[in-house]
């Protein structure tokens, strides 16, 4: 297996316009698209949704809640990009722990993954159809994913315009949003941000849940075959795109608390646009649900392309369909995988309300970065495992210890249902994998009885 992603991954830096000989995926992204992929899937519509469930469960703590969601992503990031260095293959870190850890913990990540962005996907799609058009949210989020699965089959390169694109007009709403609450006469300088608190567990609730908004990093990582320079690239990009996503989160947060203090919104169902109306400044309402559609859509796109690219690496390796392998001779995309998970995600946001499965998407996420920094550890140092990334030995691996125990502590800090669904689905996974591998070492004929070896 570890031949097989090396021998794509260097035939494609060889390769012609397409893929590569070998099946390899098209080396077309530098570092601002890199960045900009990251920065779509990370300021995306967490940040218009997740305040308020996070400011319920911390209350006036919501500000301690974001910077230790920030501190772990940071850990989880400087992993990642020292892993996406050594092996800079799509898959992220179903590739990562396969090599660092073996091939069950690689597995069991990229199931984690790919099932709860699956479900990630849909409620981004409805998301769309929930701000765009009230009452036809399923309709709206069909046509969205159907539109976005075509951009992305259209191939990579693509894909990141359409996200520069979104990320530029998402970032100017933002910025809209923090100056008028921090300018107008409503704002409390910081006085109104008290609130009744949950303590220590509500804290790290709220850190669990806004820790959601900040994963979409690991789409630089899963992108990684498709990486110009990757042992340069993805270890820049991976923590300058989380840096301008944790500014952007903590100036926001700051100016709707101003407006709004902590107990208004936690009451909020749509908290930018409730911050702007108390600021005196109705008028830019349609403008901030504008720029929440737009936020969800890049969210979507960046998170189709980080689950087809996973589910092409499981598929190479066949704990998914053969088939989903394929890579398309002149565009260099996995389009069986896009297609396919396009599909599935279009036939949840039509059926299903998924809008609660951001609990079960936070638990798996951190349960795939938990084994991340697991693979993270086992890199060392003396032997130069890591250096791609810039890191010491004993930097990083303490980098990993904190990550890891910080992921492992989120995850349990989660509400009951969300925790023990994500538990469930991952055993089930599990158990996909063991009996599979007892179907494979099952006897075959005894020597003789059949043509020879």
């Amino acid at each position: 297996m570890t031949n097989q992603v090396s021998g794509t991954a260097g035939g494609e830096r060889g390769g012609g316009p397409g893929g590569g000989p070998d099946g390899g995926l098209r080396r077309s992204l530098g570092v601002g698209d890199a960045v900009v992929v990251g920065l779509g899937a990370m300021v995306g519509a967490g940040i218009f949704a997740a305040l308020a469930p996070a400011a319920r469960a911390a209350g006036g703590a919501l500000l301690a809640a974001l910077a230790v969601a920030g501190v772990v992503a940071y850990c989880n990031a400087w992993s990642t990009a020292r892993l996406a260095a050594r092996h800079p293959s799509s898959g992220g870190t179903y590739v990562y722990g396969r090599e660092c850890l073996g091939p069950f913990w690689g597995y069991l990540a990229g199931w984690g993954f790919v099932i709860g962005k699956t479900a990630s996907c849909a409620a981004m799609a409805l998301t769309v159809g929930a701000y765009l058009w009230p009452g036809r949210e399923h309709v709206v989020a069909v046509v969205a994913v159907v539109a976005l699965t075509a951009a992305g089959y259209g191939g990579v390169q693509k894909s990141a315009r359409i996200a520069r694109v979104i990320v530029a007009a998402v970032l100017a709403v933002l910025a809209g949003v923090v100056t008028v609450c921090l300018t107008s006469e409503a704002s409390g300088g910081g006085t109104s941000w008290g609130g009744g608190s949950r303590g220590l567990r509500g804290l790290l609730e709220a850190a669990g849940l806004l820790f959601f908004a900040f994963a979409g990093y690991a789409r630089i990582a899963t992108l990684g075959e498709e990486v110009r320079d990757p042992e340069r690239t993805i270890p820049r990009a991976v923590p300058l795109a989380l840096g301008i996503a944790l500014a952007v989160y903590a100036a926001v947060t700051v100016a709707v608390l101003s407006v709004l203090g902590a107990d208004g919104l936690a009451g909020s169902t749509a908290p930018l646009s409730d911050a702007v109306r108390a600021a005196g400044w109705a008028g830019l309402t349609p403008v901030v649900r504008a720029g929440a559609v737009l936020a969800a859509l890049g969210s979507l796109l960046a998170l189709v392309l980080g689950v087809s690219r996973t589910t092409l690496a499981m598929a190479r390796d066949g704990h998914l369909p053969r088939a989903l392998a394929s890579v398309h001779p002149r565009r260099g995309v996995p389009h069986r995988a896009e297609l396919a998970v396009g599909a599935v995600v279009a036939v949840l946001a039509a059926t299903v309300d998924l809008r609660g499965a951001i609990g079960f998407s936070s638990f798996g996420v951190l349960v795939y970065y938990a084994i991340a920094n697991a693979a993270a550890w086992t890199l060392g140092g003396g032997s130069g495992a890591g250096r791609g990334a810039g890191t010491g030995g004993f930097r990083g691996r303490l980098v990993a210890a904190v990550g890891l125990a910080g992921c492992v502590v989120l995850a349990c800090a989660l509400p009951l249902a969300s925790a023990l669904a994500g538990a469930g689905v991952l055993a089930l996974g599990a158990l996909l994998y063991g009996v599979r591998h007892a179907v494979r070492r099952r006897p075959g004929p005894r020597a003789g009885s059949g043509p020879a070896a």
